[in-house]
């Protein structure tokens, strides 16, 4: 059975698509495509359908990753269909825990920057409303956490 991970941010054509596709690349480069299984959402409705945004997928496709999939929204039950789910931001990751007010699954939700080695922030920051240079550094915060959640997934095993 392998291992379930669910990446949030809050319209899913950003980050956590990124994060799900830069996650399969790493993988699926270290022959573990049976091992884990990745996905993403959204904590809002507002693109579900959608596919990546087309800057995100060019700022991916300049490191040779491609973006794939649509927005959809997350589900409760998606809480007890993951293994670990990783929120892009803090406001994503309050807004998680709020859908579980018994704080049942609150060990499975995590922040991407938990898993950062490179570099030092707090929040991956929303890109939707700035130019290219903050897809591409988006793309370089996730490289960085995925490697490192990989790495840390694959110690644990």
């Amino acid at each position: 059975m392998p291992f379930k991970i669910l990446f949030v941010c809050l319209g899913n054509i950003c980050r956590s698509p990124a994060a799900e596709n830069i996650m399969n690349y790493l993988i699926s480069e270290a022959g573990l495509t049976e091992d884990f299984c990745c996905d993403s959402a959204g904590t809002s409705s507002y693109h579900i359908g959608s596919p990546p945004d087309a800057r995100m997928t060019a700022a991916a496709q300049k490191r040779g990753i491609i973006l794939e999939g649509k927005a959809r929204r997350f589900e409760v039950s998606d809480f007890t269909e993951f293994d670990l789910i990783v929120a892009m931001d803090r406001d994503n990751y309050r807004d998680l825990l709020s859908l579980d007010p018994e704080g049942k699954y609150h060990h499975k939700v995590k922040l991407m920057s938990d898993f950062a080695t490179q570099h030092q922030f707090k929040d991956v920051p929303d890109p939707y409303y700035g130019g290219q240079r903050g897809f591409d550094h988006v793309i370089d915060l996730l490289l960085d956490s995925c490697q490192g959640l990989l790495d840390e997934l694959r110690s644990r095993s």
